[in-house]
């Protein structure tokens, strides 16, 4: 065993978490915990960190270059939403059905309209772009506090959708059932158990969030560019039927073709013309886009930083007795898959990172051990849902576009991610020694 290496993984991932509670960007905190890893575990400093493969740079790169587009034009369409007022005349149509009498009916259809959005194909980034600025105004309506915003978003986008619920279009249930050659709907009764105990506990867990905040009187604080509560649904805006023509398009792309190969873009695209000819009288086209733009930069450099420290992490040669190590963890052998899979996730802080390591270097044990493997894929994609630490990118990028700090936001974000996805493996154990699964 390289004890120093394995210290130098944690003495790197704790630099990481420190440098991000002191509000250090991530784009500098992720490289220099990369060289806090490289040093101890004695690699050659400039291929590690700077090469063409293998390094932090290349894994960066991989990740920009699979991913840009998807945060460039979510951005652009977000921004779109927000200076247009559609936005606005979403979250209006939206407190009219759900009643102003409720705060927390408006939080449970947040919920809902997050959960319909990602397990209707959209990637979850897309979704915050577009739902934080349909939120704000309705908190603002409701005088209820911004930090609220934090469990229907990650709770219904981010949980399972993602993880569970079987046929789920997210590449959190694609990529095990790529690499094991199992169908999406894999382990039917263990996707819809768990989802139906994660949609309770969510629902549970919003309503004591709401109660909790009104206790302590706390209102809306979040900057709404000086309009009061009396103006805000008064400036002039699209109405409600063209507010909501390019999401629906979006959405019905997605739907209808997602047998094209990144559908997502192009309905990315269509979205944003549609909104630059519908939206044109109420903005300014340049400053948009322009907006859009910086805001997408920011965010896919945050996300590919943290998941190029945690690629290059677990993978030096140091990390192979942390695999050793998990693979002799006694009792049921999905404990020791989750265990695995759920350091990982850790690590890489991505769910989708975690599993594509996962299914190479876990899945194969498992599977010779006579395992079922649609109970492996589903045990891996649930496990990789534990990825939401400090210096997980999808954090960073809400982070951002909420105003928040990680003070703000990371006791809710993680009880609405961590939670739904520890009660999952719990039953998924329990099935599994049962012969439910």
């Amino acid at each position: 065993m390289n004890a120093l290496g394995l210290i130098g993984i944690v003495v790197g991932l704790a630099s990481l978490v420190f440098f991000i509670f002191k509000g250090y960007s991530l784009v500098i905190a992720a490289p220099v915990a990369t060289m806090i890893v490289v040093l101890f575990n004695g690699l050659p400093f400039i291929d590690s960190m700077f090469g063409a493969e293998k390094s932090y740079m290349s894994g960066l790169a991989s990740f920009i270059l699979g991913n840009f587009p998807v945060f460039l034009f979510g951005a652009i369409l977000a921004k779109y939403m927000d200076k247009s007022g559609a936005a606005l005349s979403i979250a209006e149509k939206l407190m009219k059905l759900v009643g102003t009498s409720s705060p927390y009916r408006a939080l449970v259809a947040l919920f809902v309209i997050s959960a319909v959005l990602t397990l209707g194909g959209i990637n979850v980034f897309v979704v915050i772009f577009i739902l934080i600025p349909m939120a704000k105004p309705i908190f603002k309506q409701y005088n209820i506090s911004w930090g609220l915003v934090v469990p229907p978003i990650f709770g219904g986008g981010a949980t399972f959708t993602m993880t569970m619920i079987p046929g789920s279009p997210s590449l959190h249930n694609v990529v095990p059932s790529n690499a094991l050659g199992t169908p999406l709907t894999a382990a039917p009764l263990v996707g819809i158990v768990t989802t139906v105990a994660a949609v309770a506990f969510l629902l549970i867990y919003m309503k004591a969030a709401l109660n909790r905040s009104l206790k302590r009187n706390e209102v809306f604080e979040a900057d709404m560019e000086g309009m009061s509560a009396s103006d805000i649904f008064t400036r002039e805006r699209p109405s409600f039927a063209v507010s909501i023509l390019p999401i629906a398009t979006l959405l019905a792309l997605i739907l209808a073709l997602s047998f094209v190969k990144q559908i997502i873009i192009y309905a990315l695209l269509i979205a944003i013309v549609m909104s630059a000819v519908l939206f044109r009288r109420y903005l300014k086209q340049k400053d948009v886009i322009n907006q859009g733009t910086g805001d997408s930069l920011t965010s896919v450099l945050a996300t590919g930083s943290t998941i190029a420290f945690g690629s290059f992490a677990v993978g030096v040669p140091a990390f192979s007795s942390v695999f050793d190590g998990i693979l002799s963890i006694p009792g049921n052998p999905y404990i020791s898959l989750s265990v695995g899979v759920m350091v990982l996730a850790g690590i890489t802080a991505s769910s989708v990172g975690a599993e594509g390591i996962a299914v190479k270097s876990f899945a194969p044990t498992y599977l010779d051990m006579g395992l079922n493997p649609e109970t492996v894929h589903r045990a891996i994609a649930i496990s990789g849902g534990t990825s939401l630490l400090p210096h997980n990118g999808f954090l960073a990028v809400f982070n951002g576009l909420a105003g928040f700090t990680l003070k703000d936001s990371f006791v809710r974000g993680f009880i609405s991610f961590h939670v739904p996805h520890y009660i999952g493996i719990v039953i998924l154990v329990i099935m599994a020694s049962t012969g439910l699964a």
